[in-house]
């Protein structure tokens, strides 16, 4: 059986965990995976934040990462979502990964407690210590109400198993992160919107939302990118934006799973504290993918 790459690049889907009856779907977590696959998608992250690790129980969150990794079958790279605001938590979920046959782990920054920079540092060199797996750092200050700063990233680059971060704020600090850091570790976008700015200025992909919908134009839109294309870039760019609009209209993961529920692939059913989708956004996401021919 063929290695998947794990220098991380292209389209990357933060899958939606499948929820039935209040428990996980296994079964459609499956078909999502296999049709990721088919259409061409780089990599794949289960029980990232759109998979809702944070109301998934240590049991779920290990059988979901094994299910996608038996599925993916090696095809292409599983990263696992192993953070967690407590660095002792965060080693154990990554020993719990690398177990269930995980291919690369994504990690958070802490959210919550807000630790300072050299925090930050300690935390991800414990888990890199703990771990063989090839690492990505996670920021995302939006949700964490933490920062992880370029100067701290670059001491962290030097680290051999750190090999990328997913950069979730703007265009500015991936710029920043891609002139201090960019030949050592990945830039990643960790927004949608940004993919194409970003691997414009020599980011290597995203982890994106909106390719659990489309992922054969996310995956073509990467390619196109790395190619130096970005004329067919920014086309499907512009092509996908009402979608991504729509898709972070109201919190990550309930648009997408309506608009899988809406596609037949899965109920849309999402675990409190997150509730349905509002029927105003339910019909203009119906609209929508009518409109793109996705129903």
């Amino acid at each position: 059986m063929t290695q998947p790459d794990t220098n991380l690049h292209g389209a990357i889907t933060a899958l939606v965990t499948p929820m039935r009856h209040g428990e996980v779907d296994l079964a459609a977590l499956t078909r999502l995976v296999e049709d990721q696959i088919a259409a061409g998608i780089h990599g794949l992250v289960a029980v990232g934040t759109t998979g809702e690790s944070a109301t998934l129980t240590v049991p779920e969150h290990v059988a979901v990462i094994r299910r996608v990794v038996e599925v993916a079958e090696k095809r292409v790279p599983v990263i696992a979502g192993a953070g967690a605001n407590s660095t002792a938590e965060a080693i154990e979920l990554s020993k719990a990964s690398e177990e269930a046959g995980a291919d690369a782990l994504l990690h958070v920054t802490p959210y919550y407690n807000r630790p300072p920079q050299e925090g930050l540092y300690r935390h991800y060199a414990a888990i890199a210590r703990a771990t063989r797996l090839p690492i990505v750092l996670y920021n995302v200050p939006s949700r964490t109400g933490c920062d992880l700063l370029p100067a701290t990233v670059e001491r962290l680059a030097e680290i051999e198993n750190i090999v990328a971060i997913k950069e979730a704020s703007d265009v500015r600090r991936a710029s920043a992160l891609l002139a201090a850091v960019g030949d050592r570790i990945s830039i990643l976008a960790g927004d949608d919107v940004i993919a194409v700015p970003i691997m414009a200025l020599g980011g290597r992909g995203v982890i994106s939302v909106v390719s659990n919908v489309v992922p054969g134009h996310v995956a073509r839109m990467c390619e196109a990118a790395s190619a130096g294309d970005f004329v067919r870039a920014r086309e499907i760019h512009f092509d996908i934006g009402p979608l991504c609009e729509l898709l972070f209209a109201e919190p990550n993961p309930i648009p997408v799973k309506l608009a899988l529920e809406l596609m037949g692939a899965m109920s849309a059913e999402v675990r409190e504290p997150l509730a349905p989708c509002s029927p105003a956004l339910r019909a203009r996401l119906a609209d929508l993918l009518r409109a793109k021919g996705l129903l």
